[in-house]
C-alpha cells in the first residue's frame, strides 16, 4: 500500500527506529541473561549471539550509526525515545541497571560484529563481579580496547553525587507544601459548595511532575511525613508522586505524567462530600457508615465532571476516581454494570493509594503496617486486586525496603531506609541514614548516609539489614530525616 501523500515520512522513520531500538535491546538483554546462564559454546547462547548481529544489522540498514543512551530512566536511539511497555518492562530495566553500574552513559554502534558483541558482552558480566563500581568503567574501556573491539564504542555518563544538596531538599518541600495547600483548598471549597480552580491544581502537578523528573529521591522522601490529622491531603499528594514516578518508570511522556499527576491528586475528590465524623472515625465503621464510604468513588467522579463548568478537567482524572477501588477483577466498588477493563491510570493510582494508605497511620488505626508487609501483601494476594505488573514495578521503584522503613542492621545501629540502591541491583541493599549508633548514642536528623552495598577489605558487606522494625520504638519521627 503506498503512503498517504500527506503522511509526514519522518514520523514513519522514527516509529520504525523506535521498533528496531525495542528490539535490539531485547536482543541484547537475552544474550547478556544466556552468557549468564550458560558457557559460551552453549547452543542458547550462540543462537542469542546471532539474533543479536543480525537484529543490529538490520537496523544498520536503516541508520549508518547507532547510539544507545541513557537519560534518566529513559533509554533514546540515535535520539528517539523508546516507549517502554509493559511486556518488555523487566528486560529494559536489567539494561538500565548494568549500563548505570559501569557509569555507561552512550554505547556507539559503528558496525555490527558478533565476535565483539560477545566480548563485550562477556566483559560486562565478569568485570561486574570483580570490580567496585568506581573502578568497572576505566576497566572495561581498557579491556575492549586491548581486545581490537573497534565497531562498539562506550561513553562515561555524567556523574551525580548521591547526596542531595541542602537546596535540592528545600525545592522539593516547596513542592511537596504547595501541593497540600492546594488539595486542602480544592477539597474544602468543594465541601462547602464554593466555586473552585482547577487550574492551580495543574499547576501544583506539574511542579510535583518537575520535580520528580528532576530529582525523585527528594520528593519520594516526603511522603514519610505522613500527617494523619491531614491525611486527606498528605495522601492525596503521596499518590501524586508515587503515581508520577511510577508512570515515569514505564516510559510516560512528560505530558502524560501531568494527566496522570491531576488524576492521582483528584481521585478521592469524592471523600469531600463524605460526612467529616466519618472520615475521621476512631473506631470501625458501621455498615450504613461504610456504604456512604464507598460512595466516594461516583461521587468523585460527579464532583469533578460538574467542575468542567469552571475549568477544563480531563475525562481521563474523571475516570480514575470513579474506578480506583474496583480491582482488576472488578470486585471491588462500586459494583460495575457490564465487564469493562480499567484504564492504565486507574490501575497505576489504585497501586500507589493502596500502599500509601495501608503505610500511613489513620485516625482509627494506632500503628501502620510496615512497608515491606504491604509491599508482599499486595504482591502475593490476588484478593488485593492490584495489577501485579505495576506493583513490581514499584517494588523496582522504592525497594523491598521503601524509603522511610526502620531497619536494625547487624552493626546494633537502626537506620531509616533513605533510598534504594543507587545501582539498582540490590533491591534488599538500600541506602540507609544511621539514626542510633551501635552503642546506643542517637543520630540527629538527617542521620549518617550508607549504602548498604559498601564492604571492608576482606570483601564482606559492612551492613546488612537484621529485622524491620518500629522507629518510635526508638523515639525516633521517620519524616524528621527527610526534611
Amino acid at each position: 500500500m503506498t503512503q498517504p501523500a500527506h503522511a509526514d515520512p519522518r514520523l514513519a522513520g522514527e516509529g520504525q527506529l523506535r521498533q528496531g531500538g525495542r528490539a535490539l535491546l531485547l536482543a541484547f538483554y537475552t544474550a547478556l541473561r544466556s552468557l549468564k546462564l550458560y558457557p559460551v559454546e552453549n547452543a542458547t547462547v550462540q543462537k542469542a549471539l546471532d539474533d543479536l548481529d543480525a537484529t543490529a544489522q538490520a537496523l544498520l540498514a536503516i541508520e549508518s550509526d547507532l547510539e544507545i543512551r541513557l537519560a534518566g530512566d529513559f533509554i533514546f536511539v540515535n535520539a528517539t525515545r523508546l516507549r517502554l511497555e509493559l511486556d518488555n518492562y523487566a528486560s529494559f530495566s536489567q539494561i538500565l541497571v548494568m549500563l548505570r553500574a559501569f557509569e555507561i552513559g552512550a554505547l556507539r554502534i559503528r558496525a555490527s560484529n558478533r565476535r565483539e558483541w560477545q566480548i563485550l558482552l562477556s566483559l560486562l558480566l565478569s568485570i561486574s563481579e570483580q570490580k567496585p563500581p568506581e573502578e568497572r568503567f576505566d576497566e572495561l574501556a581498557e579491556r575492549i580496547g586491548s581486545a581490537g573491539v573497534s565497531s562498539l564504542e562506550i561513553e562515561r555518563a555524567s556523574h551525580h553525587d548521591l547526596g542531595e544538596t541542602e537546596q535540592e531538599r528545600e525545592a522539593a518541600k516547596r513542592v511537596y507544601s504547595q501541593g497540600v495547600a492546594v488539595t486542602r483548598d480544592v477539597i474544602t471549597s468543594v465541601r462547602m459548595g464554593r466555586a473552585t480552580s482547577v487550574k492551580r491544581v495543574k499547576r501544583a502537578v506539574q511542579l510535583i511532575v518537575d520535580q520528580v523528573l528532576n530529582n525523585e529521591t527528594s520528593l519520594m522522601g516526603l511522603t514519610t511525613i505522613r500527617d494523619y490529622d491531614e491525611y486527606t491531603f498528605t495522601h492525596s499528594v503521596n499518590v501524586c508522586i508515587f503515581s508520577v514516578a511510577l508512570g515515569r518508570k514505564l516510559g510516560f511522556s512528560r505530558l502524560q505524567l501531568y494527566d496522570l499527576g491531576l488524576a492521582a491528586l483528584l481521585h478521592d475528590m469524592g471523600k469531600a462530600r463524605v460526612p467529616v465524623e466519618i472520615l475521621n472515625k476512631t473506631t470501625g465503621l458501621d455498615e450504613q457508615e461504610w456504604r456512604v464510604m464507598q460512595a466516594h468513588p461516583w461521587l468523585g467522579a460527579l464532583t469533578l465532571f460538574l467542575l468542567r463548568s469552571y475549568d477544563e478537567t480531563p475525562y481521563r482524572a474523571i475516570l480514575t476516581a470513579h474506578e480506583h477501588h474496583m480491582k482488576t477483577d472488578l470486585s471491588g466498588y462500586p459494583r460495575t454494570v457490564r465487564p469493562r477493563e480499567l484504564g492504565i491510570y486507574s490501575r497505576i493510582v489504585a497501586v500507589a493509594d493502596g500502599f500509601d494508605a495501608a503505610t500511613t497511620r489513620r485516625s482509627y488505626q494506632t500503628v501502620p503496617i510496615e512497608p515491606d508487609q504491604v509491599l508482599r501483601e499486595m504482591w502475593q494476594n490476588p484478593k488485593r486486586g492490584y495489577d501485579i505488573i505495576l506493583v513490581k514495578a514499584l517494588i523496582n521503584l522504592i525497594g523491598i525496603y521503601p524509603v522511610g522503613t526502620c531497619v536494625i542492621l547487624d552493626s546494633f545501629e537502626v537506620a531509616i531506609v533513605a533510598g534504594p540502591d543507587p545501582e539498582g541491583q540490590q533491591l534488599n541493599r538500600p541506602l540507609v541514614r544511621v539514626a542510633v549508633e551501635s552503642d546506643g548514642g542517637t543520630v540527629p536528623p538527617p542521620g549518617n548516609l550508607v549504602s548498604l552495598t559498601e564492604r571492608d577489605e576482606a570483601g564482606n558487606y559492612r551492613r546488612s539489614i537484621v529485622k524491620v522494625t518500629n522507629a518510635s520504638r526508638y523515639g525516633l519521627t521517620v519524616g524528621d530525616y527527610f526534611v
